[in-house]
């Protein structure tokens, strides 16, 4: 067999069956990020951006990215004037939709009600303060949750029911703050009654943890640059306030829920349909198939945030 070219990763394998263990491995789908000028599979958002405009890019890549590219989605467009037009609708701002004035009139709502929230998703956002003998264990003193529409939900100060050992100042939390707050297991009792609303358990979308928005050393990324990087405004400037944090969130995950990929029966490489399809006893048949063909039956290792919109 001649050597043929991997259309993913633009490599050249010497044998066909180097070929196949690379698919084996690597989970590939139209779920990943994807270069729409070379086909480029990446593994995350920052392999893209790094493909496309990082130390060493694809010439001719880097050419038209940066003449109709958007450094925020990372998607290329078919004019300059189309482009202009997107980032009025791509880029957020730390102000819009009345996020100042709501962090400056953040009250403190203890009381959690189905009618508080509008549509099915929920935003949580944690500040922390330090206990133990070196304030290095992160004890939760501040919580708030929002719904799809940046709306307040829950917000209230924690008592850790541990010794505060450490105040971080960024988070403005002070001890007489969390003298008479709600105990941490009854706001954890609250919360959890209110996601659950009745189930044993519930969905959690994590930003630090889905592969798309990780590093390619597959780390997480701090919420503070994935808002810079992905929505294309700064927060945690100063004192950080978890309803900022929030709609970060919120508004990083609707961005991921609204890529428009193709739809699969089944998505995953893990559903029963999809666990052979790369199995040793096809070796064979795997050898003799396109590139093409390997990339079309190939699935996700993950859940792609897109599905919840399906």
């Amino acid at each position: 067999m001649q050597a043929s070219p991997d259309l993913i990763h633009g490599q050249q394998f010497t044998k066909m069956e180097h070929l196949v263990e690379h698919m084996r491995t690597s989970f590939h789908s139209n779920h990943e990020p994807i270069c729409v000028i070379c086909h480029k599979h990446c593994l995350s958002f920052e392999s893209l951006r790094e493909h496309l405009i990082g130390p060493l890019p694809k010439a001719e890549c880097e050419r038209i990215f940066k003449d109709r590219g958007c450094d925020v989605c990372l998607n290329i467009f078919s004019s300059r004037h189309a482009l202009h037009h997107h980032r009025d609708k791509c880029h957020f701002s730390r102000g819009s939709n009345g996020i100042l004035y709501r962090m400056a009139n953040l009250g403190i709502q203890d009381e959690l009600r189905m009618d508080n929230a509008r549509g099915k998703v929920v935003s949580m956002a944690c500040k922390m303060v330090g206990g133990g003998s070196d304030g290095s264990l992160d004890l939760c003193a501040r919580v708030c949750l929002i719904d799809e529409h940046q709306n307040l939900i829950f917000h209230t100060y924690v008592n850790p029911n541990l010794p505060v050992t450490l105040m971080y100042e960024m988070t403005g939390i002070r001890p007489e703050y969390l003298r008479d707050a709600t105990p941490v297991r009854q706001v954890g009792r609250k919360i959890q009654d209110y996601l659950c609303n009745g189930e044993p358990i519930w969905q959690i979308r994590d930003t630090a943890r889905y592969p798309p928005l990780m590093k390619t050393s597959k780390l997480s990324n701090s919420l503070k640059y994935l808002t810079r990087a992905y929505l294309g405004y700064e927060i945690q400037n100063g004192v950080q306030d978890p309803y900022e944090d929030s709609v970060a969130t919120m508004r990083l995950y609707k961005r991921m829920r609204s890529q428009d990929h193709r739809v699969e029966s089944y998505p995953l490489a893990s559903d029963q349909q999809n666990r052979n399809n790369f199995a040793s006893w096809r070796q064979l048949e795997l050898e003799r198939m396109s590139p093409e063909r390997m990339l079309e039956m190939s699935r996700s290792d993950y859940y792609c945030w897109c599905l919840d919109s399906k």
